[in-house]
């Protein structure tokens, strides 16, 4: 066969001068095409054999090893050859220590890169941007792309993707906007990263805006897009939405498509539309579609989200014996959830305990602290929170949680010990953030925010809510409150609550015509006073009221909510 590199070699030996630059460059283009027909012990050869390898060689046979330590070795070899390396060179090493990951190599590799000029570079730009975003240090990535003089697309790509996958959704989407700017065009690695973005923040009109930006630049029927298209609808609550582009690739569509479609209806409770995926499943298996572990997860956080203990024990089960999956801990903590919502409170903890191959994290723990809250075991509770605060000392759920449930039955001197704890140990309660989209803005809301151009309206607007609401029989719920304050203190900072004043602003700035729901997005769980305020204000305002909060999604309409109190 002439494509067999060997019989190649042999003609490159008899028709060159050895020692010749032309034979060496005859010998570079080998080693590539050893590496690409999987002869690694060839191309190591020939490599020995070239008496003054230059960086071109040494990059050759550094991409042969790429994402493994062999490459970084390799790497040390050619500077002490000595050899120095070129933006390619830097480019293959730096996704090496991405991909294995290799932090102290990498920042070493920056060094150089400074050192020898290169970091203006795209290749080594891109790469640094790369490593950055895989190492979990976005703002270095950043700081890497407002360096470079000369930006071109991949760079712009690179950024936005890093980005997004380091939960930075603004920085990701304000990136994308000046690519697009600039002039680039978008490719589906972008597009799908700014969807993630918009994803996060659960921003729809941007998700829309995207959509519509990804059918003009043709990369709607592209399956990365595709899929992003679908988690993001889904993520921001649309699942409608996300049906309608899901139907129009499900030809195209792999898992991973599918799985998104699923969990976007697990996140709403929807478990008859999940089942009904699950079983098309069958009827496109020559897609390659297999059920995976995401596909388990979704079926049992339909069930749990449902409120269907037995049904989440039995899919659990099943992915066991029937399609012999070894259950992930997310698996045991959607399990160990459904049984603590059910009262099923010891034999949760038995199982958290006994898992095989996985130790208790801390969301397994908080599901069972926030389960035994609920049900008012009180010594539960204290168990719960123990063993969370010594996994994470610092987790200000372990108090709160705690804190409130004692409260709840009137166990003052236990709530004065674990507030002596927090102070102790200097753990703060982390700050609630609300946030709404208007007209493609994202307006975000801290608790007591007096900071937005509309405040006077806004604070108007919760107080004449509040008026109504106390008339239809609505009552505070206090035991979120850690402070002993007055009732009239308390009363004021519930309703300055972030996800209170988000709500109030989307009324005030008429943000959805009549008959369109109000969305908001929470970055934790939505409080217990704001939950039983937002049933109340659905009749008052005779609208739909969606909350994405930490742990799902919250539908409030005329006086009830989907997750039917359990959260």
């Amino acid at each position: 066969m002439e494509s067999d590199p060997r019989r190649i070699h042999a003609r490159v030996i008899k028709t060159y001068n050895a020692g010749t630059s032309e034979f060496r460059f005859q010998l570079n283009n080998l080693i590539t095409l050893y590496i690409n027909s999987h002869l690694l012990p060839y191309a190591v050869r020939l490599f020995q054999q070239i008496k003054s390898p230059n960086v071109v060689s040494w990059t050759t046979f550094i991409s042969g090893h790429s994402n493994t330590p062999a490459a970084l070795s390799h790497f040390v070899s050619m500077l002490r050859h000595p050899t120095l390396p070129n933006q390619r060179t830097l480019a293959i090493v730096l996704k090496t220590c991405a991909s294995l990951p290799a932090l102290s190599f990498g920042l070493q590799l920056h060094a150089l890169s400074i050192k020898l000029s290169l970091t203006i570079e795209p290749f080594t730009a891109s790469a640094l941007i790369h490593f950055y975003s895989k190492t979990h240090l976005p703002n270095n990535a950043q700081k890497v792309f407002d360096e470079i003089p000369h930006r071109d697309a991949v760079c712009f790509s690179s950024v936005i993707v890093g980005l997004a996958q380091n939960s930075k959704p603004i920085d990701a989407l304000s990136y994308f906007a000046e690519m697009r700017a600039s002039g680039f065009d978008s490719t589906d690695y972008s597009v799908s990263a700014a969807l993630r973005a918009t994803a996060e923040l659960a921003a729809l009109e941007q998700s829309k805006m995207i959509h519509a930006h990804s059918v003009v630049t043709g990369l709607d029927s592209n399956v990365i897009v595709g899929t992003a298209l679908v988690d993001g609808y889904g993520k921001c609550g649309m699942v409608n939405d996300a049906r309608l582009v899901f139907n129009e690739l499900v030809s195209i569509l792999n898992l991973i498509g599918w799985n998104a479609m699923m969990s976007s209806y697990a996140q709403q409770g929807d478990k008859d539309s999940v089942m009904e995926l699950f079983s098309s499943m069958k009827h496109h298996h020559h897609q390659g579609l297999v059920p995976d572990e995401y596909t388990f997860l979704s079926i049992m956080t339909a069930f749990c989200n449902a409120g269907l203990v037995d049904e989440t024990e039995r899919w659990f089960r099943k992915m066991e014996s029937e399609y012999k999956l070894e259950p992930w801990i997310e698996h045991y903590t959607c399990l160990v959830g459904a049984m603590g919502r059910s009262g099923r409170l010891q034999e949760a903890k038995k199982i958290a305990l006994t898992m095989p191959n996985h130790k208790p994290d801390a969301a397994m723990w908080r599901a069972l602290l926030s389960t035994s809250a609920h049900h008012g075991d009180i010594e539960m509770v204290k168990e719960m929170s123990q063993r969370l605060q010594e996994l994470d000392p610092q987790d200000d759920s372990a108090y709160v949680i705690a804190a409130n449930a004692f409260s709840s039955v009137g166990k003052l001197e236990e709530v004065k010990t674990v507030r002596k704890l927090m102070r102790e140990r200097r753990v703060k309660k982390e700050g609630g953030l609300s946030w709404i989209e208007v007209c493609g803005q994202v307006h975000v809301f801290l608790a007591g925010d007096r900071r937005h151009e509309k405040t006077d309206e806004i604070y108007r607007k919760l107080w004449e809510l509040m008026e109504k609401i106390v008339k239809l029989g609505y009552v505070p719920v206090w035991d979120d409150m850690l402070h002993e304050v007055g009732k009239e203190e308390k009363t004021e900072a519930l309703w300055n609550h972030s996800e209170k004043l988000a709500l109030a602003f989307g009324l005030v700035a008429d943000v959805a015509p009549r008959g369109k729901a109000l969305r908001i997005v929470k970055n934790l769980r939505i409080c217990r006073d704001c939950h039983e305020a937002f049933k109340y204000i659905s009749r008052v305002v005779e609208r739909e009221i969606i909350v994405r909060d930490v742990n799902r999604y919250h539908r409030f309409f005329d006086g009830g909510c989907n997750c039917g109190d359990h959260w």
